[in-house]
């Protein structure tokens, strides 16, 4: 019981709140994993070896008469919850929609009491296994006669165990393991997320990401759908509609490129605010338009503000959105909503989100995603005559980048959004090597040799290599490199050789630009230890 239960509190506590600790105390969440091994290695030797045991015991016994304790014999649920709090740490059940759902919003910190009874009954859905497993293991060795003799020889069996997991966790081959296992019964994977992707999971997941944060409940402002954007009720001169009074800026770290502001400080201007974040290739290719619109408007006015949000826990360093600013020639004002205040009080969920703002402080249109650049700056211009301002006639407007037709969807490689990996070594002869797109599924990817698979990236190992098979006519993919040095790495297309990427701040890299779009194989090759990979996106 205590093994299960530790396991559970600990993993719905981390999973919840990572990302308040990390933001809280600025540590690296790698360290949780060690130390669960060291409490691990402990915990195994005890079992293992009877004199460390006694030992162990001993100083427990210390402690807790100093404190005033009393230890009772025999009662073991104290130590098996350390033991299964530890695996809670390092514990990374099938990553299906729901646990998804979980580690997005926990990640935006919008955790609100309906998240955490999702939390709460999906770990214990969880648990009931573990608990029988556990249960019924500890009643056949005190119920049979025969292993009862072996008693000593199990608890030293499974202590050997516990140094193997610990082990294994500390040199990552607990995933290898757990890719073996997927291979060995794939149909319980696929019966796992038939389950959780059924129609109404999906229809109740969707509305927990839209809920958003309980702050807003009873704000004027109402929650946002794609479905009933304002530019399609019209964005032609006098015909905006007026959509209510937006929040104002809330819960920014730090301000750029400008002193702290807020809407009154911007009163009787038209504001274009601009959700973006520095690696998402959807937010890079608006870029362009959103600065032409601040430098052809910003004496009448008019003004962009740069809502930047991040995705990734490094995106949150102020250097790497200042060089980001300084690459994409941003001079309007950047606000860095690290902690997703802003994101939350516009109730926002797309990257990027245009919101558009009226003299006074009325949202008067928004649009989200690539695109509608002619009616976007039809509607800055329709708002702008409407504080008096005469407009000549508009300049010639950048070409619309936006890619068209089908192509690969955005593909994460942390294990909280991982989709799309593939493993059958029956396909490759025993290697995960794939050589053609013939026994490589489509929008899938596949690792091949060592790599650390945390929350929101992955990590390779010198000598290991990624494949995908994707469609589309360009790659691109969020990289950071090892602290303080330079990765290099090697890129194949179809089996060729193409130049060798330098990696040297973290960012999103073009690895492929072809003409024309089509299907292809693009192997990754990692000569040396530290690259961090996040997210392919496509064009």
């Amino acid at each position: 019981m205590g093994i299960t239960v530790g396991v559970a509190v600990s993993f719905a506590v981390l999973t919840l709140t990572i990302s308040y600790l990390v933001s809280l105390l600025g540590f690296d969440p790698d360290i949780l994993r060690f130390v669960a091994v060291v409490i691990l290695l402990i915990l195994g030797l005890s079992l293992l070896v009877p004199a460390f045991s006694a030992r162990l015991e001993a100083m427990v016994s210390k402690v807790s008469s100093k404190a005033g304790g009393k230890r009772k014999e025999g009662n073991s649920f104290l130590s098996g919850f350390v033991t299964g709090a530890s695996l809670g740490i390092v514990w990374s059940p099938c990553a299906g929609p729901i646990l998804a759902t979980i580690a997005t919003l926990a990640s935006t910190r919008a955790v609100n009491s309906g998240i955490i009874l999702v939390t709460i009954f999906y770990v214990a859905g969880l648990s009931i296994p573990l608990f029988f497993f556990s249960y019924g293991g500890n009643l056949l060795i005190e119920k049979s006669r025969l292993l009862n003799r072996y008693t000593g020889r199990i608890r030293q069996f499974f202590g050997l165990v516990i140094i193997l997991t610990a082990l294994s966790i500390y040199t990552n081959y607990d995933k290898v393991l757990q890719v073996n296992l997927l291979d060995a019964f794939p149909s319980y994977s696929t019966f796992l997320f038939n389950l959780e992707g059924n129609k109404s999971v999906s229809e109740q997941l969707s509305k927990l990401k839209s809920t958003g944060s309980d702050d807003m409940v009873g704000k004027p402002f109402k929650p946002l759908d794609m479905a009933g954007s304002a530019d399609d009720r019209g964005s032609g001169a006098g015909s905006l509609p007026n959509l209510g009074k937006v929040p104002d800026f809330t819960g920014i770290n730090s301000w750029l490129n400008s002193d702290a502001l807020s809407l009154s400080d911007l009163q009787g201007k038209v504001v274009l605010i601009d959700f973006w974040t520095y690696t998402c290739i959807n937010c890079i290719r608006t870029l362009p338009h959103v600065t032409s619109w601040h430098e052809k408007y910003k004496d009448s006015n008019f003004t962009v503000i740069g809502v930047h949000t991040p995705e990734f826990e490094f995106e949150k360093d102020r250097k790497n959105v200042e060089m980001a600013i300084s690459q994409y020639k941003i001079t309007y004002p950047v606000a860095q909503d690290n902690d997703y205040g802003t994101w939350r009080a516009y109730n926002n969920h797309y990257w990027p989100a245009k919101y558009l703002i009226d003299g006074r402080g009325n949202l008067r249109y928004y649009h989200f995603g690539e695109g509608k650049y002619e009616e976007t700056e039809e509607a800055i211009r329709s708002l702008i005559e409407e504080t008096g301002v005469s407009l000549g006639e508009n300049g010639g407007e950048l070409p619309d980048q936006t890619p068209r037709g089908n192509q690969t969807p955005e593909t994460y490689l942390g294990n909280s959004r991982a989709e799309r990996f593939f493993s059958d070594k029956k396909l490759t002869g025993g290697t995960n090597v794939y050589k053609s797109k013939d026994n490589l599924p489509l929008h899938h990817f596949a690792y091949n040799g060592r790599f650390l698979v945390s929350e929101e990236y992955s990590r390779a190992f010198a000598g290991s290599s990624l494949v995908l098979n994707f469609y589309g006519s360009k790659v691109y993919l969020v990289i950071h490199p090892a602290e303080g040095r330079e990765n290099k790495i090697g890129i194949k297309l179809d089996g060729r050789e193409q130049p060798q990427l330098s990696v040297t701040r973290p960012m999103l890299y073009e690895l492929v630009n072809l003409e024309e779009k089509g299907q292809h194989l693009l192997q990754l090759d990692f000569p040396d230890d530290g690259a961090s990979i996040f997210a392919f996106t496509f064009g």
